[in-house]
This record gives C-alpha cells, sequence and structure tokens, in this order.
C-alpha cells in the first residue's frame, strides 16, 4: 500500500504529521519545559478526590486527638474520683486508731507506741495522697474546714478560735474529704 493512500494509524496522518486528535492530546499534557527534551509532567495530584479524602483524613485525626484528650482528662477525674472514695473508706480505721491512742492516754506501752506509730503511718499516708489531715487548736473557725459542734465561752479567749478538736478534718478546698469537728470559743454573757 502506497503511504499516502494508508488510512491514518496511531495518530500520524498519511504523511507523517500527527493528526489533530494526537495533537490536541500532547497539547493537553503540559511540557516541563519547552525545548529541553524533558519528560511532559502528569497531571497534579490535588484532584477533588484527593482533597476530599485529604479533608477527611485531616478531619478523622482531629477527632481521634480530641478524643485522646477527652479520654486522657475522664481518666484522670475517674483516678480523682477513687482515689476519693479509698480514702474516705479508710477514715474510719485512722479514727479507731485515734480513739485507740486517746484511750490509752500516756501510758507508754510498747503496744500503745506501736498503734501511736500506725497511726501516724496513716495519717502520713493520707497526707502524700492529698488529704492533710487538721486538727488545729488555736486558730480562727472557718466554716470551710471547720465544723463546730458546741460553743464554749473561755475567759481570755476571743470568740470564734477552736477551743477543742474533737473529730479532725482532712483535705483542703475541692478535695476536702470532712472538715473538722470542733468546739469554738463564743462571747461570755
Amino acid at each position: 500500500m502506497n503511504p499516502s493512500t494508508r488510512p491514518a494509524q496511531g495518530g500520524l496522518q498519511g504523511d507523517g504529521l500527527p493528526s489533530d486528535g494526537a495533537r490536541t492530546a500532547r497539547q493537553a499534557v503540559p511540557e516541563a519545559s519547552a525545548g529541553t527534551g524533558a519528560r511532559p509532567v502528569a497531571a497534579a495530584p490535588g484532584g477533588p478526590a484527593v482533597r476530599d479524602i485529604e479533608q477527611r483524613w485531616r478531619r478523622a485525626l482531629a477527632d481521634l486527638d480530641s478524643l485522646r484528650r477527652r479520654y486522657d482528662h475522664q481518666m484522670a477525674r475517674d483516678q480523682a474520683t477513687e482515689r476519693c472514695r479509698v480514702v474516705a473508706a479508710w477514715l474510719p480505721v485512722v479514727d479507731n486508731l485515734d480513739l485507740a491512742v486517746a484511750h490509752a492516754g500516756d501510758g507508754g506501752g510498747g503496744v500503745v507506741e506501736g498503734v501511736r506509730a500506725i497511726r501516724d503511718q496513716a495519717v502520713a499516708v493520707l497526707s502524700a495522697l492529698g488529704y492533710p489531715r487538721h486538727d488545729e487548736v488555736g486558730v480562727p473557725f472557718d466554716p470551710v474546714t471547720h465544723e463546730a459542734i458546741s460553743v464554749e465561752c473561755h475567759d481570755g479567749q476571743p470568740p470564734g478560735v477552736v477551743l477543742k478538736v474533737l473529730r479532725p478534718g482532712y483535705g483542703d478546698g475541692d478535695r476536702q474529704l470532712r472538715p473538722a469537728s470542733v468546739v469554738v470559743s463564743g462571747e461570755a454573757g
């Protein structure tokens, strides 16, 4: 067959020049640099589908980060609540140790000293957990940290001073397990 009578194949016309369809397809792909013989650059990877997937991926990462922060916050809150519950359950044990030491009086027997040491250790553990003991005498009455059980008039004491602690309080501020039960000085007459 004569090349001039042959039908166009492969995008070439009979004279060896690219047909209009092939020329249009080649012009649609931008050249990397004109005249250097570099290969054409493929279309940039930023189509709508890719952008949508990337946006969903970023949203998923943000959701995961938010979930992680919420979980950490909830875990810390749950630990504090559980610590408070366990410490509150131990308070009667510490109170009973206080009573045992008080009933023993000043008798310095080995058993009494042992019970006193155990009580001091329990109070130190409560303090280390964030619940310090409040059994101060002679301080001004504070309704947040004290619970007035009775009022007594004493000469030489101004009103509103803690005279005696009947039951110590534990904790401070929003971490208070219980207020101290106290006897407060009142006005004479």
